[in-house]
């Protein structure tokens, strides 16, 4: 078999979107919220302004254009405004804190996800890089049951920096205590995990289930176990 990453010792994930499944997960936890609160309108018309607008405040909070408080409101506000439903601001935080709080309690991965890390650790040291905040993504990995499989954890918040920015894939690198040759990192962004990535030097997969880049110096996979057959 043809592995293009030769004397590789360790590898980097990101979490949301590449192990776990963050719409499932999301779209469970706020069902959740939705009925807990009453709130006028159902899973689906939450979801169909939601999903585009959260991702869109992901892009910016990664360039660091908004605060993290400013995610975490703005993208429950910007979607009641197109809802057309109108409610108090301690309403969209209580919304957004209910929805942080309950979904580490869905945890759906993807498809290959434990038999790739099963696979994977008997030959490499495995770390996580994620934006995510601390708390929430350490109780995704430990309920998930993947906790265990990582040496080392990086967030933006322990790191002081977001993906894509160079420091905080440094500081993982220092965590990891590897040189940045025997490294790689595995993520879903193109901007955050890829480019953040490559540019300290580090060789990247990128996993998309949906998406095919017509870029010939990226190496793509769209499901999770393909990555068996690089490393």
């Amino acid at each position: 078999m043809n592995y293009p990453f030769k004397d590789k010792t360790d590898i980097f994930f990101d979490l949301d979107h590449t192990l776990w499944d963050f719409e499932r997960n999301s779209a469970l936890a706020f069902e959740q919220v939705i009925d807990e609160m009453k709130f006028p309108f159902s899973i689906e018309d939450f979801l169909k302004f939601y999903v585009d607008i959260n991702a869109t405040y992901w892009d910016k909070y990664s360039l660091n254009q908004v605060s993290q408080e400013e995610l975490r409101i703005g993208r429950i506000r910007d979607t009641f405004d197109q809802l057309g439903y109108s409610t108090t601001t301690t309403k969209q935080l209580e919304m957004g804190d209910k929805y942080l709080n309950y979904l580490p309690n869905y945890n759906y991965l993807f498809d290959g996800a434990i038999d790739l890390l099963d696979y994977l650790q008997e030959s490499y040291r495995l770390h996580i890089i994620t934006n995510g905040f601390n708390e929430v993504q350490n109780r995704k990995l430990i309920n998930s049951g993947i906790y265990d499989y990582f040496q080392t954890i990086t967030n933006s918040e322990n790191a002081g920096v977001k993906k894509p920015d160079p420091k905080i894939f440094q500081y993982a690198l220092s965590q990891a205590q590897v040189h940045v040759g025997k490294t790689v990192m595995v993520g879903d962004n193109l901007l955050a995990d890829i480019e953040g990535a490559r540019s300290v030097g580090m060789d990247a997969i990128y996993y998309h289930p949906q998406e095919v880049v017509s870029d010939k110096s990226l190496v793509q996979v769209q499901e999770l176990l393909q990555i068996k057959n690089l490393l």
